[in-house]
């Protein structure tokens, strides 16, 4: 049975970055756009308000497989930087210092620098 279902692991990892990439841009919206609703709207050109064009930029190239792999290294070194910037000074635990996300953000794309986008992208592999 295992070895039918990883006969589809390129879709499924499309599948993946597909959904984390429309993650990562409504992250990126919510600070720039205000939308989703958000509590927070960072000032012009400062580091929140550039992090979120990083998020949205490339989570639509991560998104339509599009330079995948340095977009994904950005994606990550910018998630690794807002988690020991923004969360890991407020408390030592992901879970209570609300860095989960970051990290998980962080490794996946990483993830994606050596896997490269999957099926179902612009650039094929």
């Amino acid at each position: 049975m295992f070895d039918r279902l990883s006969a589809y692991a390129p879709q499924a990892l499309a599948v993946l970055r597909i959904v984390a990439a429309l993650l990562f841009i409504a992250h990126g919206t919510q600070k720039l756009l205000g939308f989703p609703a958000a509590e927070f709207a960072p000032p012009a050109f400062s580091i929140f308000w550039f992090a979120g064009v990083i998020e949205i930029i490339t989570g639509i190239m991560i998104g339509v497989g599009f330079f995948t792999r340095p977009a994904a290294f950005i994606a990550s070194g910018t998630m690794a930087f807002a988690y020991w910037m923004a969360h890991a000074p407020a408390n030592f635990f992901p879970v209570n210092n609300g860095g989960d996300a970051a990290i998980l953000f962080c490794f996946f794309f990483l993830y994606l620098v050596f896997a490269g986008p999957g099926t179902w992208s612009v650039n094929k592999q």
